[in-house]
C-alpha cells in the first residue's frame, strides 16, 4: 500500500515536472523594455525646439525582436500631458487593448506608467512606433520596431553586413501645441519646415559601409504630411520586404515612401572607396523639401562630390507604376515555414464590399476631413472600454455608412460592424488633388487594385489576384482609387485613418469593430489587469487579478 501511494505521488510528481518543463521549453522568449517619456531640447533643424524623448533618445530607442516574442514595454509618463504609444503595423493579435490609440486605451495620465504586453505573433518585418494622441507625433516619441524571422525559418537572401534603419519624414519648427491649435481653430497645417532623416537634417547622420557588403535598410516615412522618395547616390537598391511580406525581388533606382510606410531595402557597397549622398525629398509638393545622409565606405578615399541626385517630383504616373511592380514572393516562407503563395487569397469570394471616400468638407466654419461624409469625433471613453462594459451612449455601430453617402458632412463618433472570419474588399476611394495614405490597424491586406477615375464592379477585371503585395498602409493617388482585401481575422475594436496626421486628428478615420459572438479567449484575450479606466469606465473593475 506504501509502495502503491508512493508510485502515485512519484507519478504524479513526474506529471507536474512534465507539465512545467513542457510549459517553460514551449513558451516565446520575453523581452523588457522600460522607458521614460520626457521633454528635452532637440535641434533637428538647427533650430532649438522642445521634442519628446524616450530615455533621452529622439528617435527613440529601437525594438529588436523575433518572431512570436512576448514583449513588455513599460513607458513612464514624465510630460506634463497625458501620452499614448501606438506600434505602426503591429498587429496586436486577438490583443486590440494594447494597441495604444484612443479608441482602444486610456492615456497615461502625467507621472503614471502603463505596461503594455503584447506579442509579435505570426509577424516579420519593418515598422515603428509612435506616439498617438493631438500632435505628439510632430514633437518626436517615435522609433524604429524591427521583428527578425526565427532561425529556423529560411529569409530569401544572405544575411547581410549590417542593418540600418532609417525614419524620414516632414517636420515642422513649429511646438506640437501650436500645431493643434493651428487645426483646433479650423485651419489646416502650414506647408512643412523642412524633412530630416533619424532625427536630423541634412548631412546630420553617417551611415558607415564597408566597401563589397550588403547592407539592410529598413525605411519608414513617419512624417505627418508628406510623401517622400527614397533614393542613394550611385547605388541601386534590391527591395526585400514590405511591411512584413517578402516582395519580388526588384531593384529600383529610387523609392516613393508614402506616409505610415516601410520598407526593406538591400545595398551593396560596390562603387569606388568615398562618401555618397542619401537622399529623401517630397513628393507631389509645389515646393521640393530635400535632406540628405552620408552613406559612408570604411576606406573612404573622399567626402561626398557632385549634388544630392534628384528624384521625381510630381509625377503620379511614375509613382503609380511602381506601386504596381510591389510582387508577392510567392516561394518564399513568412512567419511560418510555409510559402508566402500557400494563401490563397484570389481564390476567396469576398463577404461584402466597403467603399471609403475622403472629403475635405468645412463644418461649422472649420476645416474638417471626413470618410463617407462623417469626420470623426473621440468620445469621453475609448470605444473598447464602452464596447466590454456596455456602455450605452457613447458610440452607436452603423454610425458610418459602408458606402459613400454623397450627403452633407458631419460630426460624429463613427464606429462599423463587421463579422469575425469575413472576407471584406475595402475600395479607397480618392476625388481629391492630392494623394491619400490609408492605414488599419490589426491587419493586413492584399493591394489588389489601383487606378485612375471613378470605382466600379468592372474594375474588378484588372485586380491582381496572384501576387499583390500584403501590407497594412497603402496610398491611393487624386482622383484615383485603390481596392484591398482583407481578412477579418482580428477580433477587437481597430483604427482606420488617414496617416496624414492633421486629416486624421480633424476626422478621417473611424473604428472597425470585427466581433466573434463566441465571447472566447480563444478569439480574444480578456481585458488586462492592469488597464486603465477613464470616462465613463472609470471606476469599474477590469477583472480579478
Amino acid at each position: 500500500m506504501v509502495d502503491e501511494c508512493y508510485s502515485k505521488s512519484m507519478w504524479s510528481l513526474a506529471l507536474v515536472v512534465l507539465l512545467f518543463v513542457t510549459r517553460t521549453v514551449g513558451e516565446d522568449p520575453y523581452r523588457f523594455y522600460t522607458w521614460n517619456v520626457t521633454y528635452g531640447d532637440i535641434y533637428p533643424l538647427g533650430l532649438k525646439q522642445q521634442g519628446i524623448l524616450i530615455n533621452g533618445q529622439f528617435p527613440g530607442p529601437q525594438i529588436e525582436s523575433v518572431t512570436n516574442d512576448n514583449l513588455i514595454i513599460s513607458v513612464f509618463n514624465s510630460l506634463d500631458e497625458p501620452f499614448l504609444i501606438s506600434w505602426n503595423g503591429v498587429q496586436q493579435r486577438r490583443n486590440s487593448w494594447q494597441d495604444g490609440v484612443y479608441g482602444t486605451n486610456c492615456p497615461i495620465p502625467p507621472g503614471k506608467n502603463l505596461t503594455y504586453v503584447l506579442q509579435v505573433k505570426d509577424q516579420i518585418g519593418s515598422y515603428f512606433y509612435f506616439p498617438s494622441l493631438g500632435m505628439h507625433k510632430a514633437a518626436g516619441g517615435f522609433g524604429g520596431f524591427k521583428i527578425a524571422s526565427r532561425s529556423v525559418i529560411p529569409v530569401p537572401f544572405p544575411p547581410p553586413a549590417g542593418d540600418f534603419t532609417i525614419l524620414a519624414g516632414d517636420w515642422f519648427k513649429m511646438n506640437h501645441t501650436d500645431l493643434k491649435a493651428i487645426l483646433d481653430g479650423g485651419s489646416d497645417l502650414p506647408f512643412p519646415d523642412g524633412l530630416l532623416i533619424n532625427g536630423r537634417g541634412s548631412n546630420g547622420y553617417t551611415f558607415t559601409v564597408d566597401q563589397g557588403k550588403t547592407y539592410r535598410l529598413r525605411i519608414s516615412n513617419v512624417g505627418l504630411t508628406t510623401s517622400i522618395n527614397f533614393r542613394i547616390q550611385g547605388h541601386k537598391m534590391l527591395l526585400v520586404e514590405v511591411e512584413g511580406t517578402h516582395s519580388l525581388q526588384n531593384t529600383y533606382d529610387s523609392l516613393d515612401i508614402h506616409l505610415g510606410q516601410s520598407y526593406s531595402v538591400l545595398v551593396t557597397a560596390d562603387r569606388a572607396a568615398q562618401d555618397y549622398f542619401i537622399v529623401v525629398s517630397t513628393r507631389f509638393t509645389s515646393q521640393v523639401l530635400t535632406a540628405t545622409s552620408i552613406l559612408h565606405y570604411s576606406n573612404s578615399a573622399g567626402s561626398v562630390s557632385d549634388s544630392p541626385p534628384a528624384g521625381p517630383t510630381i509625377q503620379i504616373d511614375w509613382s503609380l507604376e511602381q506601386a504596381r511592380s510591389l510582387r508577392r514572393n510567392l516561394t518564399a516562407s513568412g512567419p511560418r515555414p510555409n510559402p508566402q503563395g500557400s494563401y490563397h487569397y484570389g481564390l476567396i469570394n469576398t463577404t461584402h464590399t466597403v467603399r471609403l471616400q475622403n472629403s475635405a468638407p468645412i463644418i461649422n466654419g472649420k476645416q474638417r476631413y471626413a470618410v463617407n461624409s462623417v469626420s470623426f469625433i473621440p468620445a469621453d471613453t475609448p470605444l473598447k472600454l464602452a464596447d466590454h462594459f456596455n456602455i450605452p451612449g457613447v458610440f452607436s455601430l452603423g454610425s458610418i455608412s459602408d458606402n459613400p453617402t454623397g450627403g452633407g458632412a458631419y460630426l460624429q463618433t463613427s464606429v462599423m460592424a463587421a463579422d469575425f472570419r469575413g472576407y471584406a474588399e475595402i475600395v479607397f476611394e480618392n476625388s481629391e488633388d492630392n494623394v491619400q495614405s490609408w492605414h488599419i490597424d490589426g491587419h493586413s491586406f492584399f493591394v489588389v487594385g489601383m487606378d485612375g477615375g471613378q470605382w466600379s464592379p468592372a474594375s474588378r477585371l484588372t485586380y491582381n489576384l496572384r501576387d499583390t503585395i500584403s501590407r497594412c498602409t497603402v496610398q491611393v493617388y487624386p482622383a484615383s482609387w485603390t481596392a484591398v482585401y482583407m481578412p477579418l481575422d482580428n477580433v477587437g475594436m481597430w483604427s482606420v485613418r488617414s496617416e496624414n496626421w492633421a486629416r486624421q486628428y480633424l476626422g478621417q478615420q473611424f473604428y472597425l469593430r470585427v466581433y466573434s459572438p463566441a465571447n472566447s479567449w480563444r478569439d480574444e484575450f480578456p481585458i488586462p489587469t492592469n488597464a486603465l479606466l477613464c470616462g465613463r469606465a472609470a471606476g469599474r473593475l477590469a477583472r480579478p487579478v
